[in-house]
This record gives structure tokens, sequence and C-alpha cells, in this order.
């Protein structure tokens, strides 16, 4: 399903091949578009240490990323299109090493956002699936036994042909 993870950071710089995330936040925005809509949060250490997990994973195949930073002055944004590869989170700030597709995002000097394309990586830990796989986890170690029968009985109900959202593995439906 399509879907996006949003880093956002204090600042960004972009030269020599490196994406520099500066003040990145703890957790990144993941969503999905029709007919889901579903959003949730996931850490960004996290991500981070999912990069190469998996056989389908970001470290064989890196993501496409628009990179939009901020002027303070408010006169603009600057964007610049990038294959993120090898991220390394020290401290506060999120590293990668990158491949400049298109822009540049020279004279940027304030907040950032990554926006970063995980299309087509369906049961990977770090896709939407993979997301919503550990939060529908999550959803039934607090909710209890209630939480799976109530997606059996969706399953029951719709069999194959059931949405794409509200059981396992996919999120609630909004």
């Amino acid at each position: 399903m399509p879907s996006l993870i949003v880093l956002n950071a204090k600042g960004a710089t972009l030269q020599n091949g490196k994406l520099v995330l500066l003040g990145v936040s703890p957790n990144a925005i993941v969503f999905a578009d029709r007919p889901v809509r579903s959003a949730g949060h996931d850490l960004t250490n996290r991500i981070v240490e999912d990069w190469g997990n998996g056989s389908d994973n970001f470290q064989k195949d890196p993501p496409n990323a628009t990179v939009s930073a901020f002027q303070k002055d408010g006169n603009g944004v600057r964007d610049a299109v990038v294959v993120l590869k090898n991220p390394k989170l020290e401290g506060e700030n999120l590293a990668f090493e990158v491949d400049v597709l298109e822009g540049d995002i020279k004279g940027a000097d304030g907040a950032a956002s990554v926006f970063i394309d995980i299309i087509g990586r369906p049961f990977t830990p770090m896709s939407f699936t993979g997301v919503a796989r550990r939060t529908a986890w999550r959803g039934a170690y607090y909710a209890g036994a209630a939480g799976a029968v109530g997606a059996a009985a969706a399953y029951g109900a719709y069999g194959p042909y059931a949405p794409r959202c509200g059981y396992y593995p996919y999120p609630p439906c909004y």
C-alpha cells in the first residue's frame, strides 16, 4: 500500500554526498494514503536499526526521498531529491550518505523534513505493513484476546476480499 515515512529536524545540511539532519525528532511519522488513510509513529532509532533487516531492505535497495528545508526568514523552501544510504544516528543528528538526483538545499537555514518513499516494500520491517504488524501486536497485547477475536470475525465475514485495514496485519481503519 502506498506509504511514507517523514523525519523532521531543526535543520539540515547537504554537501559532498552527505545529508545531515540536525536535531532530528526522536520519532518519525508513518502514514498511508487512500483507501487505508492510516497514520502512526515509529522511533527514529528503530528506523535506523531496521535499515538493513529483512530480505527486501533499504540497505539492498535504498529508498528515494525528498528533503525540504525552510529559510528562517520565511522567503522560501529548498528541495532536493536524493537516494538515502547508510544512516548513522549520532546524538541528535542523523546522517545519510546520499546520491543527489536533483535540487539542492543551499541557503535553507530553518527546519527540515525528509519524506521517504517506501512504496513497493510491503513486508520488510521498515515497511508500513511492518509497522502495522508491530502496532497490531501491541494492540493485541494491550487489548487482550478481544482484538484477536475481532480480527478473526472480520476475516470470517469478508474472507479473502476483506478491506485492507482494521485487522492484522493491516492498520486500523479511520
